[in-house]
């Protein structure tokens, strides 16, 4: 869904309770510390050593080192009860800032590009006023900083090494700072909200030479352009309409002089999808196309397809609850937005996969102040006031589903 931002943009702080409201200017100082020092996937060591100086100053008991970098904080509440987790991404993009800020990345040829620093200072300020308010709530919260989320994948690593169990979570939920929404939005919805990510490199082999004498070849490029196209029949003929999806290729190289045939091409692309039960069927339909269109050239081809994330698909009764703590923060003429799909992946969907949960956006983007370049974007930047607006989400999540009630 497509949204005209509006030229202006207010956020009724009166939403937001007065004392995550004095917490502010911490979370900007947290999320600006955390963005001057970006780290890539499974490096994110100096992030995790400042998650765990936090959680120490305050008294939370946490497990360092998990999958590497990952940790978790617990959160226990002065009466037994259910188990609610949140999770937190905390890695970096290999992507050199342009920016002009005084808290620029420091590290050059990384950057967080995606909000994940914004993401971490949400938790962390979830996780302090939590400890203030323990009589708030009853039950367990465990907190997740999960590295790698931009791949390889961190969520899958950190699940195999236990962080669901002991205490056992009984639903999770997660976030993302969202510059496809205006400040003061939050976008939520049950089933299928981002897409699974699968991948795809192939090498066609045919037989090089004279780019005069075309009858003496096999010509690769001209393979591999018919492979393209062909691709494209798969969401256009193959995949149910009422479906989404997308294959894309991305790559394509070939060729070294202009009157030379390539014996060799390489091409690579993603493919994304929401219906669970897609998965295998755009992969098998790629190499039957492939392989057909090689056969009637001639050429031969090697094909390396993976699966990296699974569709994020919400719980609708934990979206549900979602929604309902939204229609109490958010005023905006938007508001809450239902339709906010996107062909993006993230591996939230790993532990979505494991326990009920929801995952949901809230919106970042504020054009009035430059704040609305695109994610992955060398300028992304966000208004930072969706920090406290991310907490009071937290917060409500946590009191409504661990209701003392």
């Amino acid at each position: 869904m497509v949204f005209s931002l509006p030229r202006s943009y207010s956020v009724n702080l009166e939403q937001i309770r007065l004392e995550i409201r004095a917490l502010q200017a911490q979370l900007v100082e947290w999320r600006r510390t955390i963005h001057q020092k970006p780290e890539l996937a499974f490096q994110e060591h100096l992030t995790a050593e400042f998650i765990t100086q936090k959680l120490q100053e305050w008294g939370i008991e946490s497990q360092t080192e998990i999958a590497q970098t990952g940790i978790v904080a617990t959160i226990k509440s002065n009466d037994p009860g259910k188990v609610l987790a949140i999770r937190a991404d905390m890695d970096a993009l290999p992507i050199q800032e342009a920016n002009e800020v005084t808290y620029r990345s420091q590290h050059p040829g990384k950057m967080h590009a995606c909000g994940h620093d914004g993401h971490v200072a949400i938790a962390l300020g979830t996780a302090y006023y939590l400890t203030q308010h323990r009589q708030d709530f009853s039950g367990t919260v465990k907190i997740i900083f999960q590295p790698a989320e931009e791949g390889p994948g961190g969520a899958k690593p950190m699940i195999e090494a236990g962080v669901l169990k002991n205490p056992d979570v009984d639903a999770i939920i997660g976030l993302h700072l969202w510059n496809n929404l205006p400040l003061g939005t939050v976008g939520v919805r049950s089933g299928a909200l981002m897409a699974a990510v699968e991948c795809f490199r192939c090498t066609i082999f045919g037989k090089g030479g004279h780019g005069a004498m075309p009858d003496q070849t096999i010509d690769s490029i001209v393979v591999s352009a018919q492979i393209v196209n062909a691709l494209q029949t798969i969401v256009a003929r193959n995949i149910n309409p009422i479906d989404s999806a997308v294959v894309t290729v991305g790559e394509l190289h070939a060729g070294t002089a202009l009157n030379v045939i390539a014996d060799t091409a390489r091409l690579s692309g993603t493919v994304r999808y929401f219906n669970p039960a897609l998965e295998q069927k755009i992969q098998l339909r790629i190499e039957e196309i492939i392989a057909g269109v090689c056969q009637s050239h001639g050429a031969k081809y090697e094909l390396d397809y993976w699966q990296l994330y699974p569709p994020v698909i919400n719980d609708a009764t934990m979206a549900e609850l979602v929604r309902s703590v939204a229609t109490k923060v958010v005023e905006t003429p938007l508001g809450v937005v239902p339709e906010c799909q996107t062909m993006g992946g993230e591996d939230m969907s790993f532990f979505l996969k494991e326990v009920p949960g929801c995952y949901f956006f809230v919106g970042a983007a504020n054009p009035e102040k430059g704040l609305a370049y695109p994610h992955h974007h060398p300028r992304f930047d966000f208004d930072e006031t969706a920090l406290a607006m991310g907490v009071e989400m937290f917060v409500r999540c946590v009191e409504q589903f661990l209701s003392l009630n």
